[in-house]
């Protein structure tokens, strides 16, 4: 199992501004797994059971609130050395609903940033949703909605998964448009789930598409635990993302993640080899670095060493909250993503 990379960002960062002679606003925008974020309130509608007091995991108020508290320090210090208020956009998945994130968003090392967040439920049998949080700071939403995937049979024992969330907003004036995903597991074996993925990365791609016909040059971003690598066909094939910038046409997806993913670097770990599933792909819109609007500079996991497993059989791994039903105390299974973009200011 490689060794997990740190990457020492500031001081390149800095280094960069002061090599441009240039001042430049900054906006960090991420994804996080939040792994089983659930409350402790028993919800019929959904198979949440095991996450109640009287569940298997004797799930209860004082784990719920340490795990708040866990994903809050973890949000609190993602991108913070880039810009103080973190990230200015941040998706999220495996979230039971808004009560969960009324939480977070309200918790003390979060509550001074005013984060407000678009959410809706959808049909998967867990009843786990996807969600975007935004701080009002940076980003205005003008439109969203969910988009449903519908699986092929066969792909999963359950026929339903997690909805595409599509938000269509203005980031400092802005406008860009954010899918946040939770494609459907390996669950059941990497061959028979793959088409559930194909399935799940059409939908992103047919409505990008159509936001293409009308601007070929939109601001788009993709992102979210895809359940596949930087490498799968999923990914390269049906949303054509590749890791070559140089050769990013309008219509096509830049993946950041790419050359990461080749070096053993990832965001979750299984029988001691990494996978990179926390992706963030942007259109070309974002590449050019000679506009007034924002640019892609930047990618990172955010992997500090009080977020990783050090003793048993997981460690070096992210270190989860859960193995089975026994309680680690720990943040994810998953380490989170973002990008950094800039954005000349004014002289």
């Amino acid at each position: 199992m490689k060794k997990i990379v740190v990457i020492i960002l500031p001081l390149f960062f800095s280094a960069f501004l002061w090599a441009q002679k240039q001042q430049y606003k900054t906006a960090v925008i991420g994804f996080y797994n939040l792994e089983n974020f659930y409350d402790t309130v028993d919800n019929p509608a959904i198979n949440d059971n095991e996450f109640t007091p009287k569940g298997e995991k004797n799930y209860n108020s004082t784990i719920y609130w340490k795990k708040v508290e866990h994903l809050a320090t973890v949000i609190s210090q993602m991108g913070a050395d880039i810009n103080a208020d973190g990230p200015a956009l941040l998706g999220v998945a495996e979230i039971e609903n808004d009560t969960v994130l009324n939480d977070l968003t309200h918790h003390a090392l979060l509550k001074e940033r005013n984060y407000s967040f678009v959410h809706y439920d959808s049909r998967d049998i867990r009843g786990v949703d996807v969600a975007l949080l935004y701080n009002p700071k940076y980003f205005k939403v003008l439109d969203s909605r969910k988009l449903f995937v519908r699986l092929p049979a066969g792909a999963k024992e359950n026929i339903f998964t997690r909805d595409v969330l599509w938000v269509k907003g203005s980031l400092d004036g802005e406008i860009i448009h954010v899918f946040v995903n939770h494609w459907p597991s390996r669950l059941g074996g990497e061959e028979r789930s793959a088409p559930g993925r194909f399935a799940a990365a059409q939908v992103n791609k047919d409505f990008i598409d159509s936001l293409e016909k009308k601007d070929i040059n939109a601001k788009i971003i993709v992102m979210g635990d895809l359940n596949d690598d930087p490498v799968s066909l999923s990914i390269t094939t049906v949303l054509n993302a590749r890791g070559d910038m140089e050769n990013i046409k309008p219509g096509g997806l830049y993946n950041p993640w790419v050359e990461m993913y080749k070096k053993g670097i990832g965001t979750l770990a299984y029988q001691d080899a990494w996978g990179l599933f926390d992706q963030i792909m942007i259109t070309s819109g974002w590449l050019k670095k000679d506009q007034e609007g924002f640019f892609f500079f930047k990618q990172h996991i955010f992997n500090k060493q009080f977020m990783i497993e050090n003793i048993g059989k997981y460690r070096g791994y992210p270190m989860r909250t859960w193995d089975g039903n026994t309680y680690r105390g720990g943040y994810s299974d998953h380490f989170p993503t973002y990008l950094i973009m800039l954005k000349k200011s004014p002289k």
